[in-house]
């Protein structure tokens, strides 16, 4: 349910395919035709295809959304002995490592030159670069990141001792600095192209990458979470899939300097004009109220379309027991009764 008059933030999410796309798609291209170098290591993403991944035919997406430290998945996951397909943004990758569980398969999109190798630990980090960015210390993630040195010294330990067990669906798109990272660590690259576009527009940007590779192009929803979920049910082919950490909004004590895209919208409209970006949604299945960004608001619009459109092959529960991800064909449900119901079935 929609609260508020939020007239500018609704304005925002029908531009934000548009100013996304303006955003990255440069580097994006930038990025693949630099990576165009690597493709021999590792294979193309529809090798995946032939491969058991995880037992049966159920998966988890394990996102890094702000539910994951006060719902704490992994603790139940390892409990009931759930052995399906994991499948883990790469910004939940020290989460899940610290917790001792080893991802079926993790998932990087992104094309930020510097942000996103943080994810899989930074050998060049240093306090200058930390000064210059409050990308992570500013937010409302995951708590391990609140000492930025020391967990970046975790995570770079972590995956050096396991990186070879980890398959990871690597986008073109992906920055120099974690594709070098990622194959330090040794990880097993599986090769994909981001759909930038329509591939059937003049000029198109995802044609572009296609003529350029060869790969295989994936609708990610313009976010690693949802992208994530594609490869659970299109191409691990899992008949269902549930969610954890996919929030798609924040808390509503949370203060606005804590969310994702804050300086952007303080960029786009002024500090004093803030509260028109963000949109308040009840989620009436927990009688909670939360408050979404633009950008959230359209991941959310995008994902629904997505699971509306598969939903005849692969179910979608939404086991983040928080959040703005509902609606038809999403079932909203805990994670408990996922884990019953497919525990049981695997």
């Amino acid at each position: 349910m929609m609260q508020g008059n939020n007239t500018l933030g609704f304005q925002l999410v029908a531009n934000m395919e548009r100013m996304t796309q303006d955003r990255i798609g440069a580097s994006a291209l930038k990025n693949a035709k630099y990576n165009d170098r690597f493709l021999d290591i590792g294979e193309s993403l529809s090798a995946l295809r032939n491969e058991k991944v995880g037992d049966g035919d159920s998966a988890i997406i394990i996102a890094a959304g702000p539910s994951i430290k006060r719902k704490d998945p992994i603790s139940e996951i390892k409990e009931r002995g759930y052995s399906g397909a994991i499948v883990a943004t790469e910004s939940a990758l020290l989460y899940c490592l610290r917790n001792d569980v080893i991802p079926d398969l993790v998932v990087t999109l992104d094309p930020h030159a510097t942000r996103i190798v943080r994810w899989f630990g930074d050998p060049s980090l240093n306090q200058k670069k930390l000064d210059a960015d409050d990308y992570y210390r500013r937010q409302d993630m995951d708590p391990a990141f609140a000492n930025e040195l020391q967990a970046n010294q975790e995570i770079l330990g972590l995956l050096n001792d396991h990186g070879h067990k980890i398959r990871i669906a690597l986008s073109t798109s992906a920055s120099k600095a974690v594709v070098q990272r990622v194959i330090e660590a040794n990880m097993q690259i599986y090769w994909w192209n981001p759909m930038l576009d329509n591939p059937d527009l003049e000029n198109s940007d995802t044609r572009r990458l296609q003529d350029l590779n060869g790969l295989p192009c994936v609708n990610a929803g313009g976010n690693v979470g949802s992208a994530c979920w594609m490869m659970a049910s299109a191409v691990l082919n899992k008949s269902a899939v549930g969610l954890t950490g996919m929030d798609f909004s924040y808390y509503s004590e949370t203060p606005y300097r804590n969310t994702q895209y804050y300086h952007d919208a303080v960029n786009l409209v002024g500090l004093e004009n803030l509260s028109s970006v963000y949109i308040n949604i009840e989620n009436p299945y927990i009688s909670e109220n939360f408050y979404t960004d633009p950008a959230y608001m359209w991941y959310r619009e995008a994902f629904l379309e997505m699971a509306a459109d598969a939903a005849e092959t692969c179910s979608t529960s939404n086991c983040t027991e928080g959040g703005i991800l509902f609606g038809d064909p999403i079932e909203f449900i805990t994670l408990r009764k996922y884990l019953d119901r497919h525990i049981a079935d695997d």
